[in-house]
């Protein structure tokens, strides 16, 4: 039997009038990761629930500190300030492996 090829699959089951010869694959992949998303699942009763992905870039505060860094610019703000204060940030060095004698 003969496998059938994804140009095969996709002519039985998308109608005629969806064109998607243009599209480009993962290209909003790297933003999703980076800045996270949201999944809204919808419930029989007509209620949803909302589960937050965070992305690579996104901090979550606790609500005990949030209250004092409201929104990204007062973050930065602070964290810019303790930059500035604190030490230069050491070189991380790779660590040569060395052979275990016996």
């Amino acid at each position: 039997m003969k496998k059938k090829t994804s140009t095969e699959i996709h002519d039985r089951d998308v109608r005629a009038e969806y064109d998607f010869s243009g599209g480009v694959r993962g290209k909003h992949a790297k933003t999703l990761r980076e800045n996270g998303y949201t999944i809204r699942e919808y419930h029989t009763d007509g209620t949803y629930t909302e589960t937050r992905v965070l992305g690579e870039k996104t901090v979550a505060l606790d609500p005990d500190v949030w209250v004092y860094f409201p929104d990204s610019e007062s973050v930065n703000r602070a964290l810019r300030a303790l930059i500035a204060i604190a030490p230069a940030a050491p070189v991380m060095r790779k660590q040569r492996r060395r052979a275990v004698s016996k």
